[in-house]
């Protein structure tokens, strides 16, 4: 029986686009999926996906095109090196939801303005990391015209448990970099919390008591901090993608947030030290070895 979905191509199959494809392929979207590594879609192919040899195959053979890859670099490179927008059907919609920033996204509506302007842009960068994206529980920042609303609506009702529509092309991404803006500081706020408390002589399962469930802590707060107290760094918001993020806001702000800046020193600190493959509460193991430090 043929699918009642659009087919959809997920161009990115790292940690993000490989949970998005598998909450698309669970809602029964025809999935097409491409990686510059194919062993990353192996899974997916046993999962129902088709696996396509090139981006420019795979945009060929979708109504609506994903792409999902660190930086604006890799996505410019996808449309236009790997040949994506130009191989997109006419009447066809690329959903960019990397997160790239405002000079990013402002890059690539100029370039599908100039290339293909018969071809839709959709600005939905997400919020959420591995389980979430696996899960189909991701929130969705889309911005782009009305009228397609309703065509990506099976895929962002896959994808996600939320999506907020917060105006035209670009407005995704400016929503974004204030999330993740708000998600470093909240990071912050726990790394140095520990840290402290650690110079204070009290263990992080302390902490976790006294302020577990108050009206201080967030659910994700709690969740960072119950994963520090266990010694458990695994990335599920790698350190080095939470810092480019940060970048994106300080250029987004002219550089002018100085505690923004302060912070985006101390991580890349960090980084510099081999870490930033690590979840971003790493930067706490990273300041208790210094407050050890006479």
């Amino acid at each position: 029986m043929a699918s009642k979905h659009e087919p959809v191509a997920v161009l990115g199959i790292g940690t993000m686009g490989h949970g998005m494809a598998i909450s698309a392929l669970r809602a029964g979207i025809p999935t097409i999926v491409w990686n510059r590594e194919p062993d990353a879609t192996r899974d997916l192919a046993r999962l129902g996906a088709e696996v396509a040899e090139s981006a420019a195959d795979a945009a060929r053979r979708a109504a609506i095109v994903v792409t999902m890859v660190t930086d604006t670099d890799a996505v410019v490179s996808i449309a236009s090196d790997q040949g994506m927008l130009a191989a997109v059907s006419p009447g066809g919609i690329w959903v960019q939801m990397s997160t790239i920033g405002v000079a990013g996204i402002e890059r690539v509506a100029a370039m599908v303005d100039d290339q293909r302007p018969d071809v839709t842009l959709v600005d939905a960068p997400v919020s959420g990391s591995k389980e979430p994206a696996e899960k189909g529980q991701l929130t969705i920042f889309a911005s782009g015209p009305d009228e397609v609303r309703s065509r990506v609506a099976p895929l962002f009702d896959a994808l996600g448990q939320r999506t907020i529509w917060v105006g035209p092309v670009g407005a995704g991404s400016r929503v974004k970099i204030v999330n993740n803006t708000w998600l470093a500081f909240a990071a912050e706020g726990v790394a140095a919390s520990v840290a402290l408390a650690r110079r204070l002589g009290l263990e992080a399962e302390t902490v976790v008591d006294a302020l577990g469930g108050g009206p201080l802590m967030s659910p994700w707060q709690s969740a960072k901090l119950q994963r520090i107290a266990k010694g458990d760094f695994s990335a599920q918001f790698a350190l080095s993608l939470a810092l480019k993020d940060v970048h994106l806001a300080l250029q987004a702000a002219d550089n002018r947030l100085a505690v923004l800046a302060c912070l985006a020193d101390e991580w890349q600190q960090v980084v510099d030290r081999g870490l930033g493959d690590q979840d971003l509460t790493v930067v706490t193991r990273a300041l208790e070895q210094e407050e050890a430090t006479p």
